[in-house]
């Protein structure tokens, strides 16, 4: 048979389904659609939706093949709208039978045949006179069974017939396999319509079969019953349960007048061989694990092949869309799945409803678990329990507050970093330890309660406890110190914003002991004292002035005290210096200050550096807080692995900066990324930097303390980048490398100027008010010499003639050169000035070095000769400079470069800086009459 003539039959068959499709349109659709009082009617006008499309195709497959034949001689394949668009066919067919079958299970055409609608009775006769050719039964009910869905499958029996023509007509290549695909696709059709009505006549004789009140709880539309253990026995091991019943969205178990429903989302199948026997299935769901026991090989793996592709077909969602060709293929459901369950067992979790990822019967993966109550929880899931980032919001008694934990969590409990923000507004950041708060972190309230504080510091159980540092806001107070059990207990440092600070031992938040006691005034006791600063018992008073004052006192404050002579003495601008006092150094060693912070970090690369345990072990930094975490949604929603997949493989980045370019290049990178572990230990230490020395801490007394903490933070920098580097050689597999000793010695002063800028500002502060008085001296000297004239200036100094740079300059008719200011050694004043611009000590002594150079180079083009200046000659001329300069806060840069400056960078820098620190003290000396 030819092409052309197999389509002329398809022509043909075409031409007489459409017309019969009419007739079924106008003398049964049209009437059922008018019964408005039908219950479920609306699945009639979905089944009219679905028989309208397929006769659309039909009279479309109609068309195309009749303008074909009136255009062309010969007609090709891709001619045939059957073929060239089978899937079309397939989808209209497919969700035709499946309503069907739901109109069946819902006995919608029993209901239909027994209306009493009027308009119902106006077309019943031409109905049962139509219906009768279809059905010699006369029930109306049967016939409306027949005549909406025989003609569909007599159809269906059709394209099967003139596809198998099609193909044997077709030659080789693409044609025929394009006419092969639609064949079998066709066939697969045929098949799944059977086992939908063979599914359909199951369900509707179970629910008839049953009493009403599993009726009316387990039989909804798209519920179609597969399997049933009357039909193929099997039982529970148990052997409580009378009925097994297996529906397409639900296993089910009725005992009695009772049953249980598992939804097969969420239900895993194994075959398995136990104690139970030898044909057992066991069946995993979340609150119930469970085996059923068939009676041979055959009857179990029946059972367990429809459980399975039920699961499967649950899974897809789309309960009218069939898996092509299933029959006798091996399902294999996925163990990890998405689904939504509702516990209602003791525990945790009861009255929970989780959305998220499950695997064999636990939450495992993404999920967000909601509580009736307005609790609940979004983030990762491990074995049924949180387990890795979560966000939990907790409500607050019948108000609006709620407690909000943006936490690390393990096996259910908070564990490694989180922040949470409480009700009552306080926020605390850092790490927790089964459910409460322990290793590092800080704690503020908000500044409008009564009391408002900010605590940072160690935590054992969710109590202070440890070294820690309190400010009390309300007080204008902060104590430095030890801690336990919430109290103050062990040795601290209590500084006020009035100036007043005192070191003293603490016992259970009370003072014990004697101690040190500084004053407003500079005024040191030494002795017992109390609460309101009034000296006790036996101590030593130390006045601003150098008078040391040793009795014993009975409840005197500094104020009340008469003693003779002390007015009378001199004042000696050195005393203050001489008896000053630097606190916490010997209390508190700088190693043991914040331990519990450096653990997290060795922790950190004791798991290896892995990218799931960094933040865990290191806090969040500041796009995954502000950006990527900043609503359960977005958690839930993109569980965070974009910035997971941005991350940069750090530590093969530390083993490809090894040279000492490459690698302070790399340092500085890595200290400045937020990204970065190196990065987020130093953000971390400027916040406890911070909380301790700025503000109310910037304290002349805690300088000492504060200087040894910068070049501690300095060598642990460096401890942990040569742990990250010998990991990045472990995990990458390369070899160590050799001889790293001169390395570690030298790599505190390799981080100290690269950690410096980040500390800079509040360390300066601390040496600013520690020579603030020294200072204010010096600044008084240099207004005082301001006003001299470059020459007065330089003949008061007793610079040499010689070396005055005069000739050079250029007057106007009105200037003479006893007048001119601010003009002779311009440059080297110039680079001095530069000073402040730069917060690396070994930039400053560099730019003290150009200063020198520059007050040289003058000289040397003034003589005609280079020479090297003395001591004596250089020391005026670089007074003058300082003068001219007017630096404000020398003394503080002074000390500031000595103390943070690298040690093995003596010789000349060492040389110019002492030379810089005696102009400094010559200018505080000078006094004009």
């Amino acid at each position: 048979m030819r092409i052309s003539e197999v389509v002329s039959s398809l022509l043909r068959v075409e031409e007489t389904f459409s017309a019969h499709l009419a007739r079924i349109n106008a003398v049964v659709l049209k009437p059922l659609l008018q019964i408005g009082s039908l219950e479920n009617v609306k699945f009639f006008f979905l089944l009219n939706d679905h028989f309208q499309a397929i006769w659309h195709l039909t009279e479309e497959n109609y068309r195309t093949l009749k303008e074909t034949y009136s255009t062309s001689e010969s007609v090709c394949v891709p001619d045939v709208y059957l073929v060239c668009d089978a899937d079309s066919f397939l989808n209209a067919y497919v969700q035709y039978f499946f309503t069907f079958g739901t109109c069946v299970v819902l006995q919608n055409f029993e209901q239909a045949s027994r209306s009493k609608s009027d308009v119902w009775k106006l077309q019943k006769p031409a109905l049962c006179e139509f219906l009768a050719d279809f059905s010699p039964d006369s029930c109306l009910a049967i016939g409306l069974y027949t005549v909406l869905q025989k003609p569909f499958r007599d159809h269906l029996q059709r394209y099967a017939s003139v596809l198998a023509k099609l193909k044997t007509a077709t030659g080789q290549g693409l044609e025929k396999k394009t006419v092969s695909d639609a064949s079998e696709k066709f066939a697969k059709l045929r098949s799944y319509v059977s086992r939908i009505m063979d599914e359909a006549g199951f369900t509707v004789a179970l629910w008839k079969s049953v009493g009403t009140k599993f009726t009316d709880v387990l039989c909804t539309p798209e519920r179609r019953l597969l399997e049933d253990s009357e039909s193929l026995p099997i039982f529970t091991s148990s052997g409580r349960t009378d009925r097994i019943l297996l529906f397409n969205d639900a296993l089910v178990l009725i005992q009695g007048n009772n049953f249980q429903s598992f939804d097969l989302k969420l239900l895993w199948v194994e075959a398995t061989s136990s104690e139970t026997g030898n044909h057992t299935l066991n069946i995993v769901t979340p609150e119930e694990n469970f085996f059923l026991l068939a009676k041979g090989p055959e009857a179990r793996a029946v059972w367990q092949w429809k459980i399975r592709r039920a699961v499967v077909q649950a899974l897809a969602d789309k309960r009218d869309v069939f898996v092509w060709g299933d029959e006798g293929k091996t399902f294999s459901p996925p163990l990890c799945r998405f689904a939504t369950f509702t516990f209602r067992a003791e525990g945790r979790f009861k009255s929970a409803t989780y959305e998220g990822d499950w695997c064999l019967g636990k939450p495992h993966g993404k999920g967000k678990l909601t509580w009736p109550n307005g609790q609940n929880f979004a983030g990762d899931f491990k074995k049924g329990l949180e387990n890795g980032f979560g966000i939990c919001l907790i409500p607050q008694g019948s108000s609006d507050h709620y407690d909000c934990y943006k936490c690390h969590w393990r096996e259910g409990q908070m564990n490694g970093y989180g922040i949470c923000e409480y009700g009552n507004e306080m926020v605390y950041k850092g790490y927790f330890k089964d459910n409460m708060r322990e290793g590092f972190g800080l704690l503020v309230s908000p500044l409008n309660t009564d009391h408002p504080f900010k605590y940072t510091g160690h935590w054992t159980k969710d109590k202070r406890t440890g070294y820690g540092v309190w400010d009390d806001k309300e007080r204008g107070e902060r104590y430095i110190g030890m801690w336990e059990n919430d109290q103050r207990h062990g040795p601290g440092i209590v500084v006020m914003q009035s100036g007043v600070c005192f070191q003293r031992t603490f016992h259970l938040d009370k003072m014990v002991g004697s101690g040190v006691l500084i004053l407003e005034d500079d005024s040191i006791y030494e002795g017992n004292f109390t609460n309101d600063f009034k000296f006790v018992g036996k101590g030593k008073l130390t006045f601003p002035n150098g008078f040391v004052l040793e009795e014993t006192f009975a409840n005197k404050s500094r104020e009340g005290l008469q003693v003779p002579g002390v007015r009378s003495h001199s004042g000696d601008p050195q005393a203050v210096t001489k008896s000053a006092i630097q606190l916490g150094q010997e209390d508190f060693p700088v190693e043991k200050r914040w331990e519990d912070l450096y653990d997290q970090f060795l922790a950190f690369v004791h798991a290896g550096g892995q990218a799931d345990a960094e933040e865990s072990f290191m806090g969040f930094h500041v796009q995954t807080s502000r950006e990527l975490r900043k609503s359960q949604e977005n958690l839930f929603c993109n569980g965070g692995t974009a910035e997971a997949s941005e991350k940069t493989d750090f530590l093969e980045e530390l083993i490809k900066h090894q040279e000492p370019e490459a690698l302070l290049s790399y340092l500085q990178q890595a200290l400045g990324s937020s990204l970065h572990p190196l990065g987020k230990l130093l953000k971390t230490l400027v916040l406890v930097f911070q909380s301790t020395y700025s503000g109310i801490g910037a304290n002349k007394h805690l300088l000492r303390m504060a200087q040894e903490e910068v070049k501690h933070y300095a060598k642990k920098i460096w401890e942990f980048y040569q742990s990250l580097l010998q990991l990045a050689f472990k995990v990458k597999s390369f070899n160590s490398p050799q001889n790293t000793e001169k390395r570690d010695v030298e790599g505190s002063s390799v981080i100290l100027p690269l950690i410096l800028p980040y500390f800079y500002p509040d360390l300066l502060m601390l040496y600013m008010v520690t020579h603030e008085k020294q200072d204010e001296v010096y600044c008084q000297g240099i207004t005082n010499l301001s006003r001299f004239s470059d020459t007065t200036l330089l003949e008061y100094l007793d610079v040499q003639k010689d070396f005055w740079p005069l000739k050079d300059l250029t007057l106007t008719s009105n200037q003479r050169q006893s007048l001119v200011k601010d003009h002779c050694f311009l440059s080297a004043t110039e680079c001095l000035q530069k000073l402040i611009a730069t917060m690396d000590p070994q930039e400053k002594l560099d730019i003290i070095q150009q200063t020198y150079e520059e007050i040289e180079e003058t000289i040397n083009q003034l003589l005609g000769k280079e020479c090297n200046l003395p001591m004596d000659d250089l020391l005026p001329l670089l007074t003058y400079v300082v003068t001219r300069a007017s630096i404000q806060h020398l003394g503080a840069e002074i000390h500031l470069i000595r103390d943070l400056m690298d040690p093995t960078n003596g010789g000349k820098h060492d040389f110019l800086l002492t030379a810089l620190e005696s102009c400094y003290q010559l200018i505080q000396e000078i006094r004009l009459p």
